[in-house]
């Protein structure tokens, strides 16, 4: 490993990306320590804690901290990723945006440019949300979390989220092009990480204190270990279909017979349908911080990690969410029409309508596995607090440990790339990463 990582900094070109993306990152963090103007930071302090659990802590979490500290970069991606999702379900819908997504590279852009509009204009709503509300918070002592509220707060707020978050994009787009990895998806993965120092040390503090005790501690670190190996092992896991080419004439070239395979993998939607789920069950937490209505309040109780309802609610929804965004992301109409327009087929099944129906109910099935894969992974927080009753100082599992471990495999299969073109072992010797039948 060591050698492996040495290798890196041998390659000019890879050497200059990796730099490139931990400086970004750098920048990023440095920003989400600078705070916007006119907030008491301690009174905000005061108030995030009691709203764990909730959409905000949710958000927080994302953002690395920087909602709590309500930093320029309080907003973090979640407004691109949101502008994103919506465009994706909008080329189903609007015939003008599924026109552009088959233009090429030229609809790509022109689609990219749209989502950077639809960045900003979330940007500004939820911007001027989050001033509204902040007028409204108080610490624990009755103090105002703003103390000279206004409408030159609310303007200077919604300029500096929106500018923050426009910073951010501008940074996970130059990471993208000139670093390694995805550049959106290392921001939030830095987001995530960043408190896993702050989440060791509240875990020796706990047993020191006699509040967790050791046995308690082992038990943790290797389940730990197996999940994050279960979810290795089912995010490369696919089911290969085989393609058939048949032998085929295209001017003077004659092409021999082919096998190729078409990948599916068994998580397909990705973490989009907890982070839906999550944005979803969590409204209405969020809203009794903000309502003081009895039945309101009760019926959040519920909807918060370590009730059985919560479970019920997410598993359900994070299984819609999985055919969801499984239908729009892939389509088994198209992709079979294209396989019967380059004279291919697979063996047994007819081109054209039986292999979309073939391959929609492979599909199915993988899709329904995915999805309680999904389930099991977020709702073991649930069943560690809530179930073993363990005194966990971090929230371990859920979309976030989803995020981290995807985002780092993909990061690693870039950099393996790199070294491998370059006739440099890759980080596991004799070993590639690559998609597991």
């Amino acid at each position: 490993m060591l050698e492996a990582f040495q290798n890196i900094f041998r390659i000019p070109e890879l050497k200059k990306r990796v730099l490139f993306t931990l400086g970004m990152l750098a920048v990023y963090r440095v920003g989400c320590h600078i705070p916007t103007p006119g907030v008491d930071a301690v009174a905000l302090s005061h108030f995030f804690k009691q709203a764990q659990g909730t959409l905000l802590g949710l958000f927080d979490m994302f953002s690395g901290g920087a909602l709590e500290r309500m930093s320029v970069f309080a907003l973090g991606i979640m407004p691109y990723i949101s502008s994103s999702i919506i465009f994706q379900l909008m080329t189903v819908v609007v015939p003008a945006i599924e026109k552009l997504s088959k233009e090429g590279e030229a609809g790509r852009k022109k689609i990219t440019q749209y989502t950077r509009y639809g960045t900003m204009v979330l940007s500004i709503v939820q911007g001027a949300g989050i001033a509204i509300g902040l007028e409204s918070m108080r610490g624990p002592a009755g103090e105002l979390v703003i103390p000279s509220p206004g409408w030159s707060f609310r303007l200077m707020t919604i300029i500096t989220l929106t500018a923050g978050t426009a910073f951010i994009m501008w940074l996970g787009e130059q990471m993208s092009e000139r670093g390694i990895g995805n550049g959106i998806s290392l921001i939030i993965f830095a987001g995530i990480v960043v408190g896993i120092p702050g989440a060791v040390g509240n875990t020796f503090k706990l047993i020191n204190s006699g509040n967790m005790s050791l046995f308690s501690l082992i038990f943790v670190v290797v389940l730990m270990v197996a999940v994050i190996a279960a979810i290795v092992f089912v995010e490369r896991g696919q089911r290969r279909l085989p393609i058939h080419y048949a032998k085929r004439v295209s001017g003077l070239k004659t092409f021999s017979p082919q096998i190729s395979h078409l990948p599916l993998k068994v998580n397909m939607a990705g973490v989009i349908p907890p982070i839906f789920a999550s944005s979803i069950i969590m409204f209405p937490a969020t809203v009794a911080n903000f309502v003081s209505v009895p039945a309101v309040q009760q019926f959040a109780k519920m909807l918060t990690p370590g009730h059985w309802l919560y479970n019920v609610f997410y598993v359900a929804f994070i299984v819609f969410f999985c055919y969801f965004y499984t239908a729009i992301t892939f389509n088994p109409v198209d992709v079979a029409e294209n396989i019967k327009k380059h004279n291919g087929y697979i063996p047994g099944i007819r081109p054209g309508k039986e292999t979309s129906e073939f391959m929609d109910s492979v599909l199915t099935r993988l899709t329904f596995a995915g999805a309680i894969y999904i389930s099991l992974v977020c709702v073991l927080p649930s069943l560690l607090i809530g179930g073993f009753k363990l005194n966990l100082p971090f929230y371990f599992g859920g979309t976030s440990l989803l995020i981290a471990v995807g985002v780092g495999m993909d990061t690693v299969a870039q950099i393996e790339s790199h070294l491998i073109t370059r006739n440099y072992e890759g980080f596991l010797k004799g070993v590639r990463i690559r998609g597991r039948r």
